[in-house]
C-alpha cells in the first residue's frame, strides 16, 4: 500500500537537511555519477600538495573522503550548521574549517595555497582563486553545470529564459577563469539521468539544494507537490537530469 501525500510530506519537510550527505534518498531517488571520480582525483592532488584549500566544503563529508591532507590544510564554509558539522568531522584530522560568507575576499593571504578544491561551489569567485594560489598551483573542482534538474525547477517555476539556462556553462566559466589569470588544463561536462521515487523524497532535496526552487516552502508550493505526487504515483519516478562539470585550471609560473 501507497503512502499517502500528507505522509510523505510531512516526513520530509521534519528530517534535518545540515550537511551534504544524501544517505536520507537512498531508496527515494538516484542520481547517475560522473564518470571521472571527482573525489579519488581529488585525494590525489592533495596527498602531493603543500598546502591546499577547499571551497565551500559543506558538511566536509566530501573533504573528508580524502587519503591523506597536506601539511597545511584549510576549508570554508559559509552555512553555520554546515561549518560546525564541517569542523567536527575535519577538526580530528587537521584542518583548519573557517567560516565564510562566500564573497569575496576570501580570508586568505596572496599565494597561500598549491591547490585549491571545491565540489559544486554555489558561485565562482575566480579573481579570488587566482590570488590564493601560488604561482603554477591549481584549481581542481567539480562545478554543477547548466539545465541542472531544469525539469523539476520548471514543474515549480514554469519555462525559464535563455540566459538561465547558459548559466553555470563550460564556455563562460572557462572565460572567466581565463580573464582571471588563469590556464585551463581540463574541461570535461557530463549530463547525468535522476528519478525521485516519491514525492517526499523532492521535498527533501528541494529542501537541501537551496537554490534549486529559491524560497521553497512546503506550505508554499503545496498544491503543485500534490500535482506532482499524483504524477508519480500514476506514471511511476519523476526524471530529471542533472549536469556535471569537471574543471582544472592552473595558474601561470609567472606570477
Amino acid at each position: 500500500m501507497s503512502r499517502s501525500f500528507d505522509d510523505l510530506v510531512d516526513e520530509a519537510a521534519a528530517v534535518s537537511v545540515d550537511g551534504w550527505d544524501f544517505s536520507w534518498l537512498d531508496g527515494r531517488a538516484s542520481e547517475e555519477r560522473p564518470s571521472w571520480g571527482y573525489q579519488r582525483l581529488m585525494s590525489e592532488r592533495l596527498a602531493s600538495a603543500s598546502a591546499a584549500l577547499d571551497i565551500q566544503t559543506g558538511g566536509g563529508e566530501v573533504l573528508a573522503g580524502a587519503v591523506k591532507f597536506p601539511p597545511a590544510m584549510a576549508a570554508t564554509e559559509s552555512w553555520p550548521p554546515n561549518a560546525a558539522k564541517a569542523t567536527k568531522l575535519l577538526r580530528p584530522r587537521g584542518v583548519v574549517v573557517v567560516a565564510d560568507p562566500d564573497e569575496p575576499p576570501l580570508p586568505f593571504a596572496d599565494e597561500a595555497f598549491d591547490l585549491v578544491t571545491s565540489r559544486h561551489p554555489a558561485t565562482v569567485w575566480w579573481a579570488e582563486i587566482a590570488r590564493v594560489l601560488m604561482p603554477g598551483g591549481t584549481y581542481f573542482a567539480q562545478h554543477v553545470g547548466p539545465e541542472t534538474v531544469f525539469e523539476l525547477i520548471e514543474f515549480f517555476l514554469g519555462p525559464l529564459p535563455d540566459e538561465v539556462r547558459r548559466k553555470r556553462h563550460p564556455d563562460g566559466e572557462t572565460a572567466e577563469a581565463t580573464a582571471a589569470g588563469l590556464e585551463i588544463v581540463d574541461v570535461r561536462m557530463e549530463r547525468l539521468r535522476m528519478e525521485f521515487f516519491d514525492i517526499g523524497a523532492v521535498v527533501y532535496f528541494l529542501r537541501k539544494v537551496i537554490w534549486t526552487v529559491p524560497g521553497f516552502t512546503v506550505e508554499r508550493y503545496r498544491d503543485r507537490l500534490h500535482e506532482l505526487h499524483e504524477k508519480i504515483e500514476a506514471e511511476g519516478p519523476f526524471v530529471a537530469y542533472s549536469c556535471r562539470t569537471l574543471i582544472e585550471a592552473r595558474r601561470s609560473e609567472r606570477a
